[in-house]
């Protein structure tokens, strides 16, 4: 795959599709209360976005914890993109933009499946297997660098 890009998404057109990806990924796939999902955060939250060719297939939030904490969350990938390294670009990015504004660590609560993607990005579990709306979490935490 090719021409992926990842951008903090500023648009209308951006942010709707954002919603509609989370909307496809958690609530039609996965059986997230929109509510859940949709928690009132987005707006305090720098929205990634990823596209291919021109067409938005995942997306990915950073909530700012404190000034020196941010929980990375709401990682989707449109299905039909998948397997393609497009998850692990978006956490990439996200970690780079947190980095960059001085977050010191980042925590994520992710699906118990995909925790081998955030070991690869140096992320270690902290904490049992916890269920979050229904799905199977566990805490990871990583340090960042900060020069």
């Amino acid at each position: 795959m090719s021409q992926i890009i990842v951008k903090i998404a500023t648009s209308s057109n951006e942010l709707a599709a954002i919603q509609e990806i989370r909307k496809t990924v958690f609530q039609q796939e996965q059986g997230v209360d929109a509510e859940l999902d949709f928690d009132g955060f987005d707006e305090t939250c720098d929205l990634l976005i990823a596209s291919l060719n021109g067409e938005f297939i995942g997306t990915v939030r950073i909530r700012m914890l404190d000034t020196k904490m941010a929980k990375i969350e709401r990682l989707a990938v449109l299905k039909q993109s998948r397997g393609h390294g497009i998850g692990k670009k978006l956490m990439a990015e996200a970690l780079e933009i947190a980095e960059s504004k001085g977050i010191l660590e980042v925590v994520i609560h992710a699906q118990e499946y995909i925790m081998p993607l955030h070991q690869q990005l140096g992320f270690e579990a902290d904490g049992d297997v916890f269920e979050e709306a229904g799905i199977r979490h566990v805490k990871m935490r990583k340090v960042l660098s900060i020069e």
